[in-house]
């Protein structure tokens, strides 16, 4: 099977792959140990969460108490990682975030933190290509392998959980619990679907009727269509991967700065700090003797050029980063980013405004002084 790696996070856009890729390697933005479709950047900061449309995929090997029973721990567990690795490449070449394994289980969640306005086609192509990968699986290890796999689609709140040693991305809603019901309620070699992710690939399967199903800890009964092996033998219409090549980002100054120092779900940018230290601390060396040291030139001056770098670099990667914001698949910024944008703005102005205030006095003040005829 061959495993579809992203050109540029999905997330940020930051070249991932390429020339352009080894470039970022050097500044540690490199993929995610979680999703390779992702920069490890934007993996480590997703920290707020924001409710969010959703879908999410149960999939879960049937019969597995028994089978562990009868062919013992250690070929058990090999069973298990070959069914883990399959169905990790398939989710990850669908655009998925692997949410957690459970036991025999794979959990995955689709449209966060990759945004993907058909996410309930995505993942109800990974649930069939999860069946169809398990045939390998099954000829491989010489067993009869079935699954079974639940889709729902719904809104769901997305974030960061857990204690202060460990948080794990995630999603907590009502339809994390349908999914993981109607993984129940399938049948071997079957995929369950809901009402709402089957409006994405109605289009494929014309023939399947909806049942009502009454689905525990919901009152009221769901909408579900059961796709089986002729069904998927039969589907109208067959997904195409998108071309990798066509996908491959122009390469411009607004996306090297932004790709480098800053990326949506990270709005304060690294250099921030740095230009805010170094502009006020020129500045109060022009105004207290303590700081007298830092007014030399040769320390100066090259302190003022980087603040001003900084600060300017910060304002023109958070311009960049809101046109990016205005694309039509990316999420809404959160309360929390908008406070770290705003932030950010506020530090820099105060950087350059400290930067040109030093520059007046040691120009016009200092400067005038220092020509001035002594009396």
């Amino acid at each position: 099977m061959t495993k579809k790696i992203a050109y540029e996070c999905l997330v940020c856009g930051t070249a991932l792959g390429g020339p352009l890729g080894l470039l970022f390697h050097l500044f540690g933005i490199k993929r995610s140990k979680h999703n390779p479709n992702v920069c490890n950047r934007c993996d480590a900061h997703m920290q707020e969460g924001r409710v969010i449309e959703l879908s999410v995929i149960f999939a879960d090997l049937t019969g597995f108490t028994a089978m562990t029973n009868r062919l013992g721990p250690e070929r058990s567990y090999d069973v298990v990682n070959a069914f883990f690795k399959m169905a990790g490449e398939v989710l990850i070449k669908n655009d998925a975030f692997i949410d957690k394994y459970i036991g025999d289980a794979v959990m995955a969640i689709f449209n966060a933190p990759i945004p993907n306005a058909k996410h309930a086609r995505g993942a109800t192509t990974a649930a069939l290509g999860i069946l169809e990968g398990l045939k390998s699986v099954s000829k491989t290890l010489g067993l009869d392998l079935q699954a079974r796999v639940g889709v729902a689609t719904g809104y769901a709140r997305v974030g960061r959980l857990g204690s202060a040693d460990r948080k794990d991305y995630t999603a907590i809603g009502d339809v994390v619990n349908l999914a993981s019901r109607l993984e129940a309620l399938a049948k071997p070699g079957e995929v369950l679907v809901d009402g709402k992710a089957f409006t994405q690939v109605a289009e494929d399967y014309p023939d399947l009727t909806p049942e009502e199903l009454n689905v525990r800890g919901f009152s009221e009964p769901v909408e579900v269509y059961r796709i089986g092996k002729s069904n998927r033998e039969n589907a109208a219409i067959a997904v195409q991967p998108p071309d990798q090549l066509a996908m491959r980002p122009r390469v411009g100054l607004g996306m090297l700065l932004f790709s480098i120092f800053g990326a949506p779900c990270a709005v304060v940018t690294t250099l921030s700090p740095l230009a805010i230290i170094l502009g006020l601390g020129s500045f109060m060396s022009a105004l207290s003797p303590a700081f007298n040291a830092l007014d030399a030139a040769q320390i100066r001056i090259p302190l003022q050029i980087f603040a001003v770098l900084g600060a300017i670099i910060n304002l023109y990667v958070i311009k960049h980063g809101r046109s990016y914001r205005q694309q039509p698949d990316a999420n809404e910024l959160t309360v929390l980013e908008k406070r770290k944008i705003n932030l950010v703005v506020g530090l820099s102005i105060i950087s350059l405004l400290a930067v040109a205030y030093e520059t007046y006095v040691h120009i016009f003040i200092l400067g005038m002084s220092y020509f001035s005829p002594t009396l």
